[in-house]
C-alpha cells in the first residue's frame, strides 16, 4: 500500500508570541512534522506564505493586533490547508473563514495532532 502523503508534513507557523511559537514548533517536531518556516508578524508572514513550500499552515488569528486574513487568503489561493490558532474561539475567526478548523489556545499535543490529521485528510491532493 502506498501512502498519498508521508506521515510528517512541513508546517508554516505564524505566531507573534515567541514562547508559544517555540512550544508549538517543539510539539510539531515531537509529532514527526517539520517547521518549513515561521513568522511573528504579518508582513513577514505574507512574504513567507508566497515563497515557502509547505504542506500545512498554523495561523495565529491575531498577530500583534492585526488579523491574519491577508496571509490566510494567500495560503487559500495556493490551495494549502491551514488551521487557525486562537484564544478567542471560533467567534474570533475572520468571518469568511469560520468554517476552517481552529485550535483553541492553549492546546495540547493530542489536540494539535488531531487537527493536523483532519486538515491533511481534507486537503486537496
Amino acid at each position: 500500500m502506498t501512502a498519498i502523503r508521508p506521515a510528517g508534513c512541513s508546517v508554516f507557523l505564524v505566531e507573534d508570541e515567541v514562547m508559544i511559537r517555540m512550544m508549538v514548533a517543539d510539539m510539531l517536531e515531537e509529532l514527526g512534522h517539520s517547521v518549513a518556516a515561521e513568522a511573528g508578524e504579518i508582513g513577514e508572514a505574507v512574504k513567507l506564505a508566497q515563497s515557502t513550500e509547505f504542506d500545512l499552515a498554523i495561523l495565529d488569528v491575531n498577530v500583534n493586533g492585526k488579523v491574519i486574513t491577508p496571509v490566510a487568503e494567500l495560503i487559500n489561493a495556493r490551495n494549502r490547508p491551514f488551521i487557525f490558532a486562537t484564544g478567542y474561539g471560533s467567534s474570533g475567526l475572520p468571518p469568511e473563514y469560520r468554517d476552517r478548523p481552529a485550535l483553541q489556545k492553549p492546546f495540547q499535543l493530542e489536540t494539535l495532532a488531531q487537527a493536523i490529521s483532519n486538515a491533511m485528510r481534507s486537503a486537496p491532493v
